[in-house]
C-alpha cells in the first residue's frame, strides 16, 4: 500500500482540490484508493458528499474504542472511499499529542497500515499548519507533494517545510512540489515556470493552470473529471496523476 499526502502551510494553494482529483483518477484506473480528510472544514469530504454523520470524535479512534473501520463511508465512484472529517476534528492534534507524551509513537501509521489489506492507495488531506498531526504524517507518508502558486510567498511555505524536514532529519526527496493555479498572464507566473527557483529542481513536471472551472467542483459537488473531462484543468491533472504514480 501506498501513502501520499497533499500538505502545505499555506492555505488556499489547491490542496484539497489536488486530492480529491487525483483521488478520482487513481480510482478511475482501478486502484482502491481510500482517502483520508483530516481537515476540520472538512471540504475533501464535503466535495465527495461524504460528511459525516456522526461526529468520529478522535479520542475514540486513537484510543481504540472506535475501528477506523467503522469511519469508512463509499463514495458514488468505485474504487474510491474515505474517512470524512468533521469539526471534531480540532481535537485531533491535541489527542495526539497526549498520546506522544505517553510514549507512543507512529500513531497515525498504525492507524492506516490495517487498510493495507483493502486499498493500494491512501491520500492524506492534510489541514494547512505544523503541529503533532502533520509531524505524524510527515513519518507517515511515502511521498509528500505540496501544491505551490508561482508567488514568493507561497514558495516561502514550500522552504519552510523543506527546512522542517532537514531539521528533524526527515528525507526531503520525499517533498514533491507542484506548481497550481498557473496564470499565464502574470509575468512572475511565467518566470517562475520557466525559470524556477533551485530549490523547485525536483518538482513534479505538470503545472495546474488557473480556471474559473475548478470552482464548478462546488456547484457539482464531484471530481472535475466527473463533469468536465476536456478543460485544461481536467488534463493537467491527468498527466499530474501519471506524474505522482512515476514517483511510487
Amino acid at each position: 500500500m501506498e501513502t501520499i499526502a497533499f500538505f502545505n502551510l499555506k492555505g488556499g494553494v489547491g490542496k484539497t482540490t489536488s486530492a480529491v482529483n487525483i483521488a478520482w483518477y487513481a480510482a478511475h484506473a482501478g486502484i482502491p484508493t481510500l482517502i483520508w480528510d483530516l481537515d476540520p472544514q472538512g471540504a475533501a469530504s464535503w466535495l465527495l458528499k461524504s460528511n459525516s454523520k456522526k461526529k468520529a470524535e478522535p479520542h475514540r479512534f486513537i484510543s481504540g474504542k472506535t475501528p477506523m473501520g467503522k469511519l469508512v463511508r463509499s463514495t458514488d465512484y468505485d474504487n474510491l472511499d474515505i474517512i470524512p472529517a468533521d469539526f471534531s476534528y480540532r481535537h485531533l492534534d491535541q489527542e495526539l499529542s497526549n498520546k506522544i507524551e505517553q510514549g507512543q509513537d507512529n500513531i497515525i501509521h498504525k492507524l492506516i497500515e490495517p487498510f493495507s489489506e483493502s486499498y493500494a492507495l491512501v491520500i492524506l488531506d492534510c489541514p494547512p499548519s505544523f503541529s503533532a498531526l502533520t509531524e505524524q504524517i510527515f513519518d507517515t507518508a511515502d511521498s509528500l507533494f505540496v501544491p505551490i502558486i508561482p508567488t514568493h510567498l507561497s514558495l516561502r511555505t514550500f522552504e519552510q517545510t523543506r527546512d522542517f524536514f532537514k531539521q528533524n532529519k526527515l528525507k526531503p526527496k520525499r517533498l514533491h512540489a507542484f506548481f497550481t493555479m498557473v496564470d499565464r498572464r502574470r509575468s512572475l507566473h511565467r518566470i517562475m515556470l520557466v525559470h524556477p527557483p533551485s530549490m523547485l529542481k525536483h518538482r513534479l513536471a505538470t503545472a495546474i493552470p488557473y480556471a474559473a472551472v475548478v470552482e464548478r467542483m462546488g456547484d457539482h459537488r464531484a471530481p472535475l473529471p466527473e463533469f468536465d473531462k476536456v478543460s485544461p484543468v481536467s488534463k493537467a491533472y491527468s498527466e499530474l496523476w501519471q506524474d505522482i504514480k512515476n514517483t511510487f
